[in-house]
């Protein structure tokens, strides 16, 4: 029994990381950020630009964690129930994600200016905003986050697990965003233009499905209560 119980515990662990991903990355979309990413810092040097990834990693994973894991209860605080949260947030990611399926292909250029050194506070607060805010953690992302932390589990133990899995997932988007980002560069290069387009298109594909489970979820509750 304790072996059984063990195995579902990592299965649960599993489960919650893989959704915690799947939701997340398609909304943060480090690749289709990368291009904004490099065009916005074409003005610094390889260094810099490393070193701003990185913070704007740190800064996305602070804030993702901190609205999957306090969300919900703000939002109780102010009496916001949570199927209504989940519907909510469910059509927010279908409306996003089919945005992304029918957005014209872009590619912002680089401004081919000379690099320049900016001072470490300057590099943090341009990290913050609007690199980090909004664009790669947006309200969007933000409501992503409070939805998959709108139904804890219960018992503490699977609540400890369910926390420490949304923080690997979190995590493990944040270091994709970091990888994104500081090669940003060399990415482009790689994937070309169709490459990209293809990965953002089949990422929203996913995102939206993952939209209509979360608005199915709180819908169904909302409707049980009704019954």
């Amino acid at each position: 029994m304790r072996v059984l119980a063990v195995a579902d515990d990592f299965r649960q662990f599993g489960t919650i990381v893989f959704l915690a991903v799947a939701a997340l990355w398609p909304i943060v979309d480090p690749l289709g950020g990368a291009p904004i990413y490099l065009a916005m810092t074409s003005t610094l040097t390889a260094e810099q630009r490393k070193e701003m990834a990185k913070a704007v990693a740190i800064n996305s994973s602070l804030l993702l964690l901190a609205s999957t894991l306090v969300g919900a209860y703000v939002l109780d605080f102010f009496g916001v129930s949570i199927p209504c949260v989940q519907v909510a947030g469910g059509i927010v990611v279908c409306a996003i994600a089919w945005s992304l399926l029918n957005a014209p292909n872009a590619s912002p250029a680089m401004a081919g200016k000379s690099p320049e050194v900016l001072a470490p506070d300057t590099l943090r607060q341009r990290a913050f905003y609007p690199m980090t805010m909004p664009l790669t953690v947006g309200p969007g992302s933000i409501s992503v986050a409070i939805t998959l932390g709108a139904n804890p589990p219960i018992g503490l133990r699977s609540l400890f697990v369910t926390a420490v899995a949304h923080s690997l997932g979190i995590l493990l988007v944040g270091l994709t965003v970091y990888l994104c980002y500081a090669y940003a560069d060399r990415l482009m290069r790689t994937l070309g233009p169709v490459g990209t387009s293809v990965v953002l298109r089949l990422t929203a594909f996913i995102l939206l499905c993952i939209g209509v489970q979360i608005a199915w979820n709180g819908l169904g509750t909302l409707l049980k209560g009704i019954a």
